[in-house]
């Protein structure tokens, strides 16, 4: 019998060779991500790229993606919005008109009329990218990193069919400023399928009341904190968020975001300890930055980043 066992398991081990080789059960780096994402108690701080690496390269362009994976960034921000014919493509405005050669809403052109203008960038110039689809930046990063979808609550389930086809609804988080009972009211058969965050305006009454109400029912991933002065109790008392199983996101963004702890603080003035390091002291383990390169060293310096 002991015989006849072991020649069972070695006439299997050529095929479990192939099935690991043939990645099938390999570890990606998203993978790694996905599981650092939903352990809120963890103090390593994830980095998001607004929009990717958009000083490099035309903001949300395929170009901004890659070289936001290629600096390390955990996970790229996007915005969505939807062509003629229902293709879910990649702008932050209404228009076209400030980030394309063109004019008009996206919803103005088919997908193949809105692919033939092009991208500017930083300076105004217009370069060779174009609009990117949400499925070509989901087969751009399968695999890679995480995806946070902004501008994306009128096409969740567009966008949930993508992610689906794709194999990357895993690698997708969901983002709405809505309360949670317009949510479920409008979207009930995903809500409890995808990854998601809440963003919270800390300014307007009842914050923590919303916090709390979402935490009761589905429990989400993160809760992004936006806030204009640095006052509110949540601040300085949001452990609660942690220890109910989410993350808290601060945006280093502009100044109206964090009540001045920005990106501009920390590199322009080299004032890291009231920007970055004042987000992190009140909880933040993810961020959201227009400057994914100098956040990534900071964070490195300190152990902060794997």
């Amino acid at each position: 019998m002991y015989l006849k066992n072991i020649k069972a398991v070695a006439a299997i081990v050529p095929a479990l060779l192939m099935y690991y080789t043939n990645g099938y059960a390999q570890t990606t780096r998203a993978d790694s991500l996905v599981k650092q994402l939903h352990q809120p108690l963890d103090k390593h701080i994830m980095v998001a790229a607004h929009r990717g690496d958009w000083r490099d390269a035309p903001e949300n362009s395929l170009l901004a993606f890659k070289y936001a994976m290629a600096i390390g960034v955990d996970i790229i921000e996007l915005d969505l919005n939807k062509t003629k014919d229902g293709v879910v493509v990649i702008m932050h405005d209404q228009t076209i008109d400030r980030t394309t050669d063109g004019k008009g809403s996206p919803g103005d052109y088919t997908l193949a009329e809105l692919k033939k203008f092009h991208l500017k960038n930083g300076l105004n110039r217009v370069t060779v990218n174009t609009i990117p689809t949400l499925q070509e930046v989901m087969e751009l990063i399968k695999g890679e990193i995480l995806v946070n979808l902004d501008k994306s609550y009128p096409y969740y389930n567009e966008a949930y069919k993508v992610l689906k086809a794709t194999g990357t609804l895993n690698q997708a988080i969901f983002k709405t400023t809505e309360a949670y009972e317009t949510v479920r009211k409008q979207y009930p058969a995903i809500i409890d399928s995808v990854t998601f965050m809440a963003v919270i305006d800390l300014d307007k009454p009842g914050a923590k009341q919303s916090i709390e109400n979402y935490q009761r029912h589905i429990k989400p991933v993160a809760f992004e904190l936006n806030f204009g002065t640095d006052t509110s109790g949540v601040l300085k008392n949001n452990q609660f968020i942690n220890h109910n199983e989410a993350r808290i996101w601060i945006n280093s963004l502009w100044a109206s975001l964090n009540a001045g702890h920005d990106d501009d603080t920390a590199v322009d003035l080299g004032n890291t300890q009231d920007s970055w390091g004042w987000i992190i002291a009140h909880g933040a383990t993810i961020i959201q930055t227009d400057r994914p390169r100098e956040l990534l060293e900071y964070l490195r310096k300190r152990n902060l980043h794997f």
